[in-house]
């Protein structure tokens, strides 16, 4: 970013004065955190901040191809990945970062490191996924739901038959879809752990009671400092901008 014209370094530690925090949740199905999502959301809006809240494949334009894909089961390894970085591109640049650069809060249910964890179980590359989400624009937060493969599969069972892809059976072969889930998530897991550790996200106990976790995540959050962004987010945000030649700083 040493090259970066001097207008553009200037654009950008404007909009890092004013910018909001970007807050994500990370976790396989069944840990709790979208229920957690919730509570945070509504705690914050009670403290005077403005939130907005981002899921996981859920963009307007890509989803519904994703769905579409899904339904017919036609996505390969390769294709599963691509799709969702356009849907998480899309919700980065349309969403996220117009809601950070103007002073909200950003919460987001899952973010690329959802990609890192199950792109990878199913056979890429871990550089080559962070190539395919770069520019990365890093989170100020990270909570990993941590919860065992078994609850996890008890919970989901609780609440319906997972699907084909969410499942792994495009991986696993399993015809129940219950078995392979388990065999999946188990695998998925495990690159979390790896995750927790490289990048050092806070782990949240998501075996223990709802209340106990969100006295948890209200406490971190509010010794919370606001940090300087790194490298990485001002490539992702100089990238943002210059995409966007009609954006001004007013």
């Amino acid at each position: 970013m040493s090259k970066a014209p001097a207008d553009l370094l200037r654009r950008i530690a404007q909009l890092e004065e004013r910018r909001g925090l970007l807050i994500v949740f990370e976790g396989p199905d069944g840990s709790g955190k979208t229920t957690q999502r919730k509570l945070l959301k509504s705690w914050l809006k009670g403290e005077g901040h403005e939130v907005v809240t981002t899921k996981w494949s859920s963009s307007d334009l890509i989803k519904p191809l994703i769905k579409a894909r899904k339904q017919v089961r036609s996505l390969n390894a390769t294709e599963f990945s691509l799709m969702h970085a356009c849907d998480f591109r899309h919700r980065l640049e349309t969403e996220v970062l117009p809601a950070l650069c103007a002073g909200k809060t950003v919460i987001a249910d899952r973010y690329f490191f959802t990609a890192l964890a199950r792109d990878v179980t199913r056979g890429s590359d871990l550089n080559w996924v962070m190539n395919l989400y770069s520019p990365i624009f890093w989170p100020d937060a990270v909570f990993y739901f941590q919860v065992s493969p078994e609850t996890s599969g008890k919970r989901i069972a609780a609440e319906r038959k997972p699907s084909y892809y969410e499942s792994g059976q495009d991986i696993t072969h399993l015809a129940d879809a219950h078995d392979s889930y388990r065999e999946f998530i188990g695998a998925v897991l495990g690159q979390y752990r790896g995750l927790a550790s490289i990048f050092d996200f806070v782990t949240v106990d998501a075996e223990q009671s709802i209340y106990d976790q969100h006295q948890f995540i209200r406490s971190l959050f509010k010794k919370s400092a606001r940090k300087k962004w790194t490298e990485y987010n001002v490539a992702a945000i100089a990238d943002w901008l210059n995409n966007r030649p009609e954006m001004r700083i007013e």
